[in-house]
């Protein structure tokens, strides 16, 4: 299963010593429920089995280790990532969990560019500020309409 090393490592919610806050961008609806929330060294969320926050979860932790880039509108991965090379070669299998992922989040994305871009633009520029990114090798949104 890939996602299950993500509650063992947990890296993504962990800020390495010497390194700035990372602020988690948050849709329009998630500040109205959450607030704020931000890292400083470990996610307060964070629980030894993972995210306590279930299906509150905020889309810019399910996205990851995924960003999307709106002016490309091109999906892009977190390079330090130890699910990389499983989920790149998960991507040749429609039926895999990282091709679940992606198509998951294609629709969320989708649905964002029509109702919260600023979002997406913000969550980005978070990504590509804190993050060493790697395009993906498939890029789900080529015949994908924004209307």
């Amino acid at each position: 299963m890939l996602f299950e090393l993500c509650a063992q490592c947990q890296r993504c919610c962990h800020v390495d010593p010497g390194y700035p806050p990372l602020e988690v961008s948050l849709t329009q609806a998630e500040t109205k429920h959450h607030g704020s929330i931000c890292i400083e060294s470990a996610c307060t969320h964070l629980g030894s089995q993972g995210c306590t926050l279930g299906e509150d979860k905020p889309l810019s932790c399910k996205l990851y280790p995924l960003s999307f880039e709106p002016e490309s509108r091109t999906f892009h991965f977190d390079v330090e990532c130890p699910l990389k090379a499983p989920y790149f070669e998960q991507l040749a299998d429609p039926s895999s969990q990282a091709s679940a992922h992606l198509s998951q989040m294609v629709q969320a994305i989708v649905q964002l560019e029509r109702t919260d871009s600023p979002f997406l633009h913000s969550n980005y520029a978070i990504d590509a500020d804190y993050f060493e990114l790697e395009a993906l090798p498939v890029n789900p949104m080529v015949n994908v309409s924004t209307s």
